[in-house]
């Protein structure tokens, strides 16, 4: 059987429903008048007049208790639904509000390649023109890990390896070649890839233990049957880039770095396989972000690196 109830949207208020609602839920006229902070004469009058407007018995009345009607039943499935969207509506409303007037401290590596990070700081804040945007760059990507656990960044642009630690959640953006770049008169420049094996005997400029560049330096050369010589240590790309240029040794680098400005150096992909790293946009797990953090993250993961018209 089915039971159709109409209803005059004019004639039936929010109020009536909420106070139907919260006397079911209840199961009592007098706990939903104490919960709702409202007389119970004043409640059970507002459901008198709903039954008056809906033409139709939703309850019945005993002088023990209360229960629903079969129209009943299917009126408070409805009702519940219409104050579900209307909760998730003020949500709404309250995240935009948050967003508005919030604040986002994002933690960026000096190298990230092929992604755009001013065109989309750029969409962020012409979307959100309210809020405080603040950016901190750093050579290493531990740097800014470090940041994310003291509470300092709400988000990171950082290099995100397999062995990326449980307390991070991060979302791959993109994937980078790394290089060995050399002088142009050293004898790696005149190769069309260099098998890392041949790297033995060379000297290598790199960041210091424990950071990712370093890391992958390691881990590539231990699986040819060496551990690097480095000679050189230095979280500033363009001094390592300089070191090499000089001739003074070898250094594994995001291809952009090794393409881009600054003193002359050749750059070879490896072999036998292509070495890459992976950029991430990384939060600490189990934290909530504010809304505006939680919008700023939703344009830098879909932010195309390849393209920087992308929002």
């Amino acid at each position: 059987m089915y039971l159709f109830i109409l209803i005059d949207a004019e004639s039936v208020e929010l109020r009536q429903l909420i106070y139907f609602e919260a006397v079911v839920r209840h199961d009592s006229f007098t706990r939903a008048a104490h919960y709702l902070h409202v007389a119970q004469p004043s409640i059970s009058a507002q459901i008198r007049r709903l039954e008056e407007e809906l033409d139709v018995e939703l309850l019945t009345r005993t002088t023990r208790r209360m229960r629903l009607t079969e129209a009943g039943e299917v009126f408070l499935v409805r009702v519940r639904r219409v104050l579900q969207e209307l909760d998730a509506a003020r949500a709404d409303l309250d995240d935009l509000s948050g967003v508005l007037r919030g604040q986002v401290r994002l933690g960026a590596v000096d190298a990230l390649g092929p992604f755009d990070l001013h065109g989309a700081l750029k969409a962020f804040h012409d979307r959100y023109p309210g809020v405080r945007l603040e950016l901190r760059s750093a050579p290493v990507g531990q740097l800014l890990l470090s940041q994310l656990d003291a509470g300092d960044l709400d988000l990171a642009l950082s290099p995100a390896p397999p062995d990326l630690p449980d307390r991070y959640v991060a979302h791959q953006l993109f994937s980078e070649e790394l290089v060995i770049i050399a002088s142009p008169q050293h004898a790696v420049a005149q190769l069309p890839v260099v098998a890392v094996a041949t790297l033995r005997d060379e000297p290598f400029v790199s960041f210091p233990p424990a950071t990712g560049l370093r890391r992958i330096l390691e881990q590539t050369a231990g699986a040819a049957g060496f551990t690097p010589n480095v000679p050189f240590e230095s979280t500033d790309l363009h001094r390592i880039r300089g070191l090499v240029s000089a001739g003074l040794g070898l250094a594994l680098v995001a291809r952009s770095i090794a393409e881009g400005p600054g003193p002359p150096v050749v750059a070879r992909s490896l072999s036998p396989e292509r070495v890459h790293r992976a950029i991430g946009l990384i939060q600490l797990a189990g934290h909530r972000l504010s809304p505006a953090a939680q919008a700023c993250w939703q344009i830098l993961q879909h932010r195309d690196a390849s393209d920087p018209s992308s929002t």
